[in-house]
């Protein structure tokens, strides 16, 4: 290849992403910013489908990558990033996400905050004492510890538990790039709760196997949340990214007024 084609690939790409730059709308300077906080199992990239949602109406998003080794440690990762935002943020947490927004979120920058099939402890709680009162979801009866105490979910966990309204093609993808958590994390009882003092938004998962939708309609209740019902698995970001974006959008516009 020559350096006049060379030349021209290079001008063709820029115009396409300057295309792609226009398409999407131009942000107000007070339009709140969206972080958004991976469950276990996950990482930052379980959000790609909605991140272009957002950011097609020039809003600012990022994913915190979590380590999942502590409570504390996702929650100090997450505020970094909070701290890093210049204005208002939406505070978003998926699944285990939930209960490191609800600590993270006290910062006084976050003004919601959107739960997805997420767990919503109260103080003084910790994961694993939540939904006692309900029999225990299928899912987790394919989780695999390591050697270290960290568990993994196996590929059928992923497949027919975790992600069931998904591709085999994408939950084999799904399993060879899942975060393990640190067991003993589910153990760390939650010490501030963010939901208490700031509103929220809750997306209840309707065929969840791996929370209870009814201990999510708990949560949900129990925060006063607005509540949207999808019927979808573990992971409505994956399959149902729009009805997710149109939530989070709800909360940007409901704090941008």
């Amino acid at each position: 290849m020559n350096k006049r084609t060379l030349l021209s690939a290079a001008i063709g790409a820029f115009g396409l992403v300057a295309g792609f730059a226009h398409a999407a709308e131009p942000a107000k300077q007070d339009t709140p910013s969206v972080v958004i906080v991976h469950g276990a199992f996950a990482d930052g990239s379980d959000w790609a489908k909605v991140i272009p949602f957002l950011q097609a109406k020039g809003i600012k998003v990022t994913a915190v990558q979590n380590s999942l080794d502590s409570l504390a440690s996702d929650v100090a990762t997450t505020k970094r990033v909070i701290a890093s935002q210049t204005g208002r943020v939406v505070l978003v947490g998926h699944s285990w996400g939930g209960t490191v927004i609800t600590e993270a979120g006290t910062d006084d920058k976050v003004k919601a905050l959107v739960y997805v099939a997420a767990f919503a402890p109260s103080a003084g709680e910790a994961v694993a004492d939540l939904g006692q009162q309900y029999p225990k979801p299928e899912g987790l009866n394919h989780l695999v510890p390591d050697q270290g105490g960290y568990l993994s979910l196996t590929a059928e966990g992923m497949s027919k538990y975790f992600a069931q309204d998904l591709s085999k093609e994408q939950t084999a993808v799904m399993t060879a790039t899942q975060g393990p958590i640190q067991a003993k994390a589910f153990g760390e009882k939650v010490t501030n709760t963010a939901w208490s003092t700031k509103p929220s938004w809750y997306i209840v998962a309707e065929k969840d196997l791996m929370i209870r939708p009814e201990l999510e309609r708990d949560f949900a209740k129990k925060i006063g949340a607005k509540t949207t019902s999808l019927p979808t698995s573990h992971v409505p970001q994956q399959s149902r990214p729009a009805d997710v974006a149109k939530v989070i959008l709800d909360a940007v516009q409901t704090v941008a007024k």
